[in-house]
């Protein structure tokens, strides 16, 4: 019986994740103790996003959920509160932010905060925080015309990743002489247990307890799963094995591993690790 294996949350884009035994889903994506999935981000001088990709070393900020903070540690670094509490709209900072070709309004995290994320990665960046009153919308070209919210993902609410696919992908590795890699190195929203290698990819819909989510568009990889994300350092990059068998016409021949998804139902349902999940395939 397929079940739901593991739920993730990043806070903070191209940072540490949270592991969550249940959360609430919403039309932005995963959401617990008030905390949005990508909700807040990290931005150069010029207000451009940073990312794993340029930064891997961003792998190793960990955030965690406290009483009224979002608590984060670095190595070398003095731990940093940062209150979940939205600023004042009347006063507080803000500043326009560039995501890929989106412009969006973001409150200004602060002096203090700039200067711990400066410190921790050796570049002059700040910390921002999605707007309520900014408006990013995903590619409607993939998802029928639904109108879907976006915070700072790349572009889809969610991420969906099944173990067999993991697997499979481990299988080929290990035949080569290479180490198997953790999922947590395609950083997925959430992991479904017991369907066949790259049944997501095939999935009409995804029903998890009250809540049905429908994979839109294969997710194209990028250098981020050769990030060791425990310690922030490139290892082998697993991308020349996947490119075997992986490239999408879909996506322009891109080399593909899960799948971006939205939701359809189910806006501010519960749902737990070890619920039973139904996926309707398209053919």
């Amino acid at each position: 019986m397929p079940i739901l294996a593991a739920l993730n949350l990043y806070p903070i884009k191209s940072c540490a994740g949270i592991a969550l035994h249940e959360a609430v889903v919403t039309a932005t994506g995963l959401m617990s103790r008030r905390i949005y999935d990508r909700e807040w981000m990290v931005v150069d001088a010029h207000g451009r996003f940073l990312t794993q990709r340029e930064h891997p070393e961003m792998a190793t900020i960990a955030p965690r959920i406290e009483a009224g903070t979002l608590e984060l540690r670095a190595p070398d670094m003095p731990r940093l509160e940062i209150p979940l509490d939205l600023p004042d709209p009347n006063d507080a900072p803000t500043l326009n932010v560039q995501i890929w070709n989106d412009s969006v309004k973001a409150y200004d995290c602060g002096e203090t905060t700039a200067a711990w994320f400066s410190d921790a990665l050796g570049i002059a960046c700040r910390l921002v925080r999605f707007h309520p009153d900014a408006r990013r919308i995903a590619d409607s070209r993939w998802t029928d015309g639904i109108e879907v919210p976006a915070l700072f993902s790349d572009g889809y609410p969610m991420l969906v990743i099944s173990e067999a696919s993991l697997g499979d992908v481990n299988k080929r590795l290990i035949a080569q002489g290479r180490d198997a890699l953790p999922m947590n190195r395609f950083r997925p929203n959430i992991v479904i247990d017991g369907i066949e290698a790259f049944e997501e990819d095939y999935a009409a819909s995804i029903r998890i307890g009250d809540a049905t989510l429908k994979p839109v568009k294969p997710c194209p990889r990028c250098p981020v799963p050769s990030v060791d994300q425990a310690t922030g350092r490139i290892g082998p990059d697993p991308l020349d094995i996947l490119r075997t068998y992986r490239a999408d016409p879909r996506v322009g021949g891109g080399i593909t591993f899960g799948m971006n998804a939205i939701l359809l139902a189910g806006e501010g349902k519960l749902v737990r690790v070890g619920q039973r999940v139904e996926a309707d395939l398209a053919f």
